[in-house]
């Protein structure tokens, strides 16, 4: 019998195999201009840093989860049938919960450079209070 993924009879299906492979870890991510964009129509942003970093600064509106609760807590928090960018200080840590959200069938973003590219970009940053925030 022909097995279409032996890759000793069809050389092809490496390549196919490898480039499958890798797809899997790309994750969709937005810059902060269309981060900005798609907030303005209706996306919800999530903010994965740490209490202390979240009281610091943050983005006006966003929904706060820490990283380590995501997996708990994300679909319990998270409006249904928006999509959701996920913020951190840089993007490392967003890119993990972006992986655990669309693992769950949540159609989400990472944003690029984090909260330091939206600062970068003009996005505006709040503390407690409405007062005006740092990103932490």
């Amino acid at each position: 019998m022909y097995d279409a993924l032996d890759a000793s009879r069809n050389p092809g299906c490496l390549q196919f195999l490898l480039v499958g492979l890798f797809d899997r870890f790309k994750l969709p991510s937005v810059k902060p201009d269309e981060a900005m964009e798609m907030l303005r129509s209706g996306a919800t942003l999530l903010d994965v840093r740490e209490n202390t970093e979240w009281n610091a600064g943050h983005v006006p509106g966003a929904v706060h989860i820490p990283v380590k609760n995501v997996a708990t807590q994300a679909l319990k928090r998270l409006p249904k049938g928006r999509p959701v960018i996920v913020t951190c200080r840089t993007g490392s840590r967003s890119r993990g919960a972006t992986r655990i959200l669309r693992e769950k069938g949540v159609d989400a973003f990472n944003l690029s450079g984090g909260m330091s590219g939206w600062e970068s970009a003009g996005g505006r940053i709040v503390a407690k209070g409405n007062r005006p925030g740092l990103i932490a």
